[in-house]
């Protein structure tokens, strides 16, 4: 007997075929008015495009925001240390339970979160994250990236030297030392 309510309902089966899941069953999922598929399952975001499809684990997502006024969900992926960070941004009308998953999954994989203010009063912020399903033991391996405010130059030494030491400072909080995580 099938089930009363899927989540891959509404879902095409072409939509679903190009994802490439490999397991990964979808929890929420919206379209956006370009035709791009958003699918969130338990680990990642699918982002299938009509050309392409790119996966983003949730623990790489740096942020992601819902801007209600145009309808547009705004993910910004992590990069390494003064590098840009990817930014996708799809306008959707009906985001159902994709925003709710999304925040969820996020918040979820968030192990550490420090601000650190520099000499110009300015600030960054270095953060520490890990898979959501993950075992929760030490030995899951955490991503690091840093958040700086607008105008914090990443190239400069201060900056640089404020960033290594923070991560050092967040490693020892978590009681992994450097090369551990």
């Amino acid at each position: 007997m099938r089930p009363l309510f899927r989540r891959e309902d509404g879902l095409p089966t072409e939509v679903l075929s190009r994802a490439g899941l490999d397991g990964e069953r979808v929890l929420a999922h919206a379209v956006a008015t370009d035709g791009t598929w958003l699918l969130g399952t338990r680990d990642a975001l699918f982002v299938v495009e009509p050309a392409d499809t790119r996966r983003i684990a949730w623990e790489h997502v740096q942020s992601a925001d819902w801007v209600r006024d145009d309808d547009r969900l705004r993910v910004v992926e992590v990069a390494p240390y003064g590098e840009p960070q990817p930014v996708h941004t799809h306008e959707i009308e009906e985001p159902s339970r994709l925003l709710q998953l999304v925040r969820e999954r996020v918040t979820a994989s968030v192990v550490l979160s420090r601000r650190v203010r520099l000499p110009d009063r300015r600030h960054l912020t270095v953060i520490g994250r890990r898979a959501p399903r993950g075992t929760g033991a030490l030995s899951d391996t955490v991503t690091w990236a840093y958040d700086l405010e607008p105008g914090v130059d990443p190239s400069d030494p201060a900056v640089r030297e404020a960033a290594e030491t923070a991560l050092r400072s967040a490693q020892e909080e978590l009681g992994l030392g450097p090369g551990t995580a």
